[in-house]
């Protein structure tokens, strides 16, 4: 049996993580839990799979907490997520917790020797090359749960590795897919909220329309597969059902399909190296009747053009180019900015940054220039 600790309980990932686990009780078992302060979805996971340890955001939530569950140990804060991540009894981290917060808590399981199944594509945007060379080390497996790397770890399991010549991730293009510039520039928040195939939470339902979210996963699939940035492509695929692929060198293509649920590539993380008989219903595909490709625009996506510019760049520009998205997303959802102005922020900052880019040598540097790439972005969107 295997026993989780699970950092983001009560998100999309978290909680589709417990549905795989209530459909697979003899095989998995919660051990702790890690959530903000949604505590009416933690409630009924906390009275349902019974963890020996919760951690919340704040202390009277714990407080309160620990007075309906006597018998769980409730404690919170950031010091919180790292005692659910290194939870003694668990031999696996769902790292699923959104943003940057999650690079700490991933680094702490992963030199506790705890293998990952990753959600939180942020761990490996601002610090992958740390954060592998820590797993190598520790000789733990990080498992990717987002459906695109997750198709990839599939596709690649066909052939050896210096067989492979690129890595194809699809983007669903998201809502805004054949808008015009000024339009997306000028676009709502219900509008970009309105995902047309995934169910997902407001933060990377933003970075979906912008389609910042496919630019950081080219970023993750560098230290995650060892494959360079001019070998990683990026294909529009409106449909969400061919979740990746991988070319070999013979020509070859290896597509992972599957119904765009979750559900799916969690299981898989789970599970390996084994595949276990699954509840979900298999992809249909003469219902799905059609599958169509198309190059994206950089034009009205300028988001891939900065991420592989991050990525050439290295050092902390990773970092600085997350950070500066997730303040510029967090403005945009409180009303504070146009949606155009998330790309341009994130651009601004990257150039203010270029002369100041080091290479990493640490957590405290990547979470200083964390930090302060935050500060800067407030400021660019005249808010601090």
């Amino acid at each position: 049996m295997k026993r989780l600790a699970v950092l983001g309980s009560t998100g999309s990932i978290g909680r589709s993580t417990l549905s795989v686990v209530e459909s697979f009780p003899g095989l998995f078992e919660i051990e702790a839990l890690a959530a903000g302060r949604n505590l009416e979805i933690l409630r009924p996971q906390i009275a349902r799979h019974r963890p020996s340890l919760v951690a919340v955001a704040q202390r009277e939530d714990a407080v309160g907490l620990g007075r309906e569950f006597p018998d769980t140990k409730i404690t919170w804060g950031s010091d919180g997520l790292n005692e659910i991540a290194c939870a003694p009894k668990a031999d696996t981290v769902v790292a699923a917790l959104v943003g940057s917060m999650g690079l700490p808590p991933t680094l702490a399981a992963i030199r506790e020797g705890r293998h990952i199944a990753l959600a939180n594509k942020e761990t490996l945007v601002v610090a992958g090359d740390l954060v592998m060379a820590e797993a190598s080390s520790a000789g733990v497996q990080i498992l990717p749960v987002d459906s695109e790397h997750n198709a990839i770890h599939q596709a690649l399991r066909v052939g050896p590795a210096d067989s492979v010549k690129k890595l194809i991730l699809t983007a669903s293009g998201g809502p805004f897919r054949t808008w015009d510039k000024g339009r997306i520039h000028t676009a709502t928040i219900s509008e970009t909220l309105a995902h047309p195939t995934w169910k997902m939470g407001p933060k990377i339902s933003v970075d979906s329309a912008s389609m910042m979210n496919k630019g950081p996963e080219i970023i993750e699939a560098h230290p995650l597969f060892g494959v360079p940035e001019d070998r990683i492509d990026v294909l529009v695929h409106p449909q969400s059902l061919v979740h990746s692929l991988v070319e070999y060198i013979d020509g070859t293509l290896i597509a992972q399909l599957s119904v765009n649920d979750m559900r799916f590539p969690i299981l898989y993380a789970l599970a390996w190296p084994d595949r276990l008989t699954s509840p979900l219903p298999a992809l249909d595909l003469v219902k799905a009747a059609q599958l169509t490709f198309e190059a994206p625009d950089p034009v009205r996506f300028p988001a891939l053009r900065l991420a592989r510019e991050a990525l050439r760049a290295g050092g902390e520009l990773p970092a600085v180019l997350n950070a500066a998205n997730e303040e510029a997303v967090t403005a945009f959802l409180q009303g504070n900015c146009p949606f155009g102005a998330i790309s341009e922020t994130v651009e601004k900052i990257m150039e203010a940054w270029l002369s100041r880019n080091h290479p990493l040598a640490g957590l405290e540097q990547v979470l200083e220039a964390d930090t302060q790439a935050r500060r800067l972005a407030r400021k660019e969107l005249g808010l601090g």
